[in-house]
């Protein structure tokens, strides 16, 4: 098959040529180049293609069959090429992106509003996870770039700081008021409250239970939710006590709908940042998404 790939080249040009001369000068060989390739073809393939005539060659019944899928091949690398060409002059590409939900309000869209304004023919995916998840999909090959709080090993990824964030206790005024009047003035709040937190898949999630273990903190009752907006929405109706990213409610907190609990000890912050695997070459579309974020590949 290999060694017949440009014999199938020379092939095709004299089926549509009709003639061996034509068919060299198209090929820029020469002519008796020609003629020994479609007496090779035949030979390998072991059936007559052409029937020699006073004006040119005609195709046999085996070589119209031929023909027929040599044509399509033909046809295809060109589409294949044009297609090749049209993505190298539009910048065309397809951007893989692993995100939780909440990174991918509060963080990821104002990069991705610039990404599509300046590459447009660039597709993207937006695969919405855990970030536990996103990292596995990146080892996978199965991303091209992921948006998570930096992990305690960046192996294999490449990890780019954006934003530091902070994990802090919040509630309604209603609720912390209600709470006291059941429990009385000396209070624990974190371990008398009903306590709302991301589920357990969620990295944040298992960040604030180190911190509670750590702390010795026993909640009675605790709450999960799968985003950290019904997290928010839950606490500003008086639901309970939730875990929630301090930059992500400050408007809340500023205008007194949410109060933020004070801690003996306060929570590590955490950075948030793109990862991608490390690899010697990176796609087109990775490195355009980097450069918008002002982040060097390597």
């Amino acid at each position: 098959m290999e060694q017949n790939l440009t014999l199938y080249k020379i092939f095709y040009e004299v089926a549509k040529a009709g003639n061996i001369s034509h068919a060299a000068k198209k090929l820029f060989i020469t002519q008796p180049a020609v003629s020994k390739g479609i007496r090779t073809l035949e030979h390998n393939l072991n059936i007559k293609l052409f029937i020699r005539t006073s004006r040119g060659v005609l195709l046999t019944d085996e070589g119209k069959l031929l023909f027929q899928y040599v044509n399509d091949a033909m046809n295809a690398i060109s589409s294949a090429e044009s297609l090749l060409h049209r993505h190298a002059q539009l910048g065309m590409g397809h951007l893989r992106i692993g995100v939780s939900t909440t990174l991918c309000k509060y963080l990821l869209m104002p990069y991705l509003h610039q990404f599509v304004l300046q590459y447009p023919h660039i597709q993207i995916s937006i695969h919405c996870q855990s970030s536990f998840h996103t990292m596995k999909l990146l080892e996978e090959h199965k991303l091209d770039l992921g948006l998570i709080a930096e992990p305690e090993s960046s192996r294999p990824f490449i990890f780019h700081k954006i934003q530091e964030i902070e994990d802090i206790f919040v509630a309604s005024p209603t609720y912390l008021d209600n709470l006291l009047l059941r429990r009385g003035k000396t209070i624990d709040y974190l371990q008398s409250a009903t306590l709302m937190l991301l589920d357990r898949e969620n990295m944040s999630r298992q960040y604030i239970d180190d911190y509670l273990k750590k702390n010795q903190i026993k909640a009675s009752n605790i709450l999960e939710a799968s985003t950290m907006d019904l997290l928010i929405e839950f606490c500003k109706i008086g639901i309970g006590i939730g875990c929630v990213i301090k930059e992500f409610v400050l408007e809340e907190l500023s205008t007194g709908i949410l109060t933020q609990l004070p801690l003996d000890i306060p929570i590590h912050k955490r950075d948030v940042g793109f990862a991608y695997l490390k690899h010697p070459s990176i796609s087109h579309a990775l490195s355009s998404f980097l450069e918008i974020c002002k982040i060097s590949p390597y």
